[in-house]
């Protein structure tokens, strides 16, 4: 597909939007405005780099490969959490989820408990909006704040919906929007795929390679596999994307960043801020300026931010990237990557904890804030098969050292890892006198951090904020926060928390949405939701 359209082409870029002085630095000279640029984000669940395009060849995923050898691969590519609602309440608003307090997973859904951004802030499809363009997003939001989402997406009638992909109402986006630009966002299931098991069954199982941190057991490489037929799975919806934008003649000046938003589901992976959590594909193909983008490579090697995705995607439509994101222009002239990256990880559902990351070119630091909370905390994978196979193992003392390290009581503080020696980040160096230096620069690197971005997950949720957690997830949360908040609270700790706290008022500046399915959403103890 991409090689017959790539050979001729007009050349058609940015927007009819007038072009801020210091976004047209970003590209070329040779910009010559006629028609705006779609920008289209194909958002994809908890899914690794596992295909052809990363050198993966365990199952063939041609479309992708072919995607990116047509376009920019970006090959160290962080995302801000390792958990899904965490990394979209970035990505969307273009800043630290920590920054504006909204770390803590699957949060401020409830009548009584919330964040709203700040007035005149503008999320990435507001600024969209603004510019002209038709906005939509085809599943779930996702967001740990209250928003309006029809001021959000202005083309498409939908609910905010959190769990699953292609919720809320049919829309047609490519024939309805073909004659008007859009940013829109379609989110795939990914690593979330239901596949069949004959699926599963197909894939080689001499050619996967379980890391040394994992028993070789089967419910895991059950799991592996199943990855793996996720991933190709991807790559048929990928095709059925370009394929639709093909047909309505929109894939030419269409921009699309085709990402995910952390890693798989097994344990150390999904939820934790190792590479394999917060390490994920990315790709950005545009047919009409691909010969723009690749100036500086068709194959980058830059350490790069994940909130980078949203202030490229605005200055590749020739929109102003607000001074309050966070993010950089991936394709600017000046950009040379990002020499750290942090990631934050803190309450996952009912599991509270609180860790960041920085990544640097050859390490990962971690600093893990509640070191007698083990890794092995109660959380929502437990009745998997793969986290009983891994329990089961560990009580039998069959694990390796290094596998059963998962179970220990406590861990540690802090974490260093050579990633040029150590790819699966087993040897904590962080008691290591030769590596003493890397270690004061990456913990400084954090703490600076912390306090420029006056990181929020260093204060303690409130009493709202606990009682929403307990109303979601009852009996299942023990951590110390429930157990304090069922002593002091014993009196009212039956009733739902909008019979014991008083509904959030919304400001004047965001009037409260009047959709019919509002009182719905914020119903958080209709357990289908979850």
């Amino acid at each position: 597909m991409f090689t017959r359209i790539i050979g001729f082409l007009v050349i058609v870029v940015f927007t009819a939007c007038s072009q801020p002085v210091a976004t047209q630095k970003n590209l070329s000279a040779e910009q010559n405005m006629k028609k705006p640029t779609n920008i289209l984000w194909i958002y994809i669940e908890d899914q690794n780099p596992w295909n052809s395009a990363y050198g993966d060849d365990t199952v063939s995923t041609p479309t992708i490969k072919e995607f990116a050898a047509t376009g920019v691969r970006f090959n160290n590519t962080m995302q801000l959490g390792p958990v899904c609602s965490a990394t979209r309440s970035a990505l969307i608003t273009g800043q630290y989820q920590t920054t504006l307090g909204l770390h803590q997973h699957r949060s401020n859904r409830s009548s009584y408990n919330g964040v709203f951004l700040p007035e005149g802030y503008k999320t990435v499809p507001e600024l969209f909006a603004d510019a002209g363009y038709q906005t939509f997003n085809i599943g779930k939001d996702d967001y740990n704040f209250k928003y309006d989402r029809s001021k959000l997406y202005n083309a498409q009638q939908g609910i905010k919906g959190w769990q699953g992909a292609y919720d809320g109402e049919k829309f047609d986006w490519a024939k309805t929007l073909k004659d008007k630009p859009f940013f829109g966002q379609i989110q795939l299931k990914g690593g979330k795929h239901h596949v069949k098991q004959a699926a599963v069954d197909r894939i080689n199982p001499d050619k996967m390679v379980i890391p040394p941190y994992y028993p070789d057991a089967p419910e895991h490489r059950k799991e592996w596999a199943k990855h793996y037929a996720t991933i190709e799975e991807s790559d048929r919806e990928l095709k059925e994307i370009l394929t639709n934008l093909e047909n309505n003649g929109l894939l030419e000046n269409t921009a699309i960043f085709w990402f995910s938003d952390h890693g798989m589901i097994l344990l150390r992976h999904k939820q934790d801020l190792y590479e394999g959590g917060v390490k994920v594909p990315f790709i950005v193909n545009w047919p009409a300026g691909n010969h723009l983008l690749t100036k500086k490579g068709s194959v980058r090697d830059d350490l790069i931010s994940g909130l980078d995705i949203p202030a490229t995607s605005l200055a590749l439509a020739g929109i102003e990237v607000p001074e309050y994101y966070d993010g950089k222009n991936l394709f600017a002239d000046d950009f040379t990557g990002r020499d750290y990256v942090i990631s934050a990880k803190d309450r996952m559902d009912y599991s509270f904890d609180r860790s960041r990351s920085v990544r640097s070119k050859k390490y990962r630091y971690i600093r893990n804030f509640h070191p007698e909370i083990p890794r092995s905390q109660p959380q929502y994978r437990d009745g998997k098969a793969f986290s009983i196979e891994f329990a089961t193992l560990f009580k039998q003392g069959k694990l390796t050292p290094v596998q059963a390290r998962y179970f220990d009581k406590t861990k540690p503080a802090e974490e260093l890892y050579d990633l040029e020696k150590d790819p699966h980040q087993i040897n904590n160096l962080a008691s290591s006198e030769e590596y003493k230096a890397a270690l004061l620069e990456h913990r400084k690197v954090l703490q600076d951090w912390i306090e420029s971005t006056d990181d929020k997950g260093a204060y303690p949720e409130s009493e709202q904020a606990i009682k929403e957690t307990l109303d979601l997830w009852g009996k299942s949360c023990v951590s110390q926060e429930c157990q304090t908040y069922r002593r002091e609270h014993a009196d009212t700790l039956q009733l739902p928390g909008d019979q014991v706290y008083k509904p959030l008022q919304w400001p004047n500046y965001l009037p409260k949405p009047n959709h019919p399915a509002l009182p719905e959403i914020e119903n958080l103890y209709r357990k289908n939701l979850q």
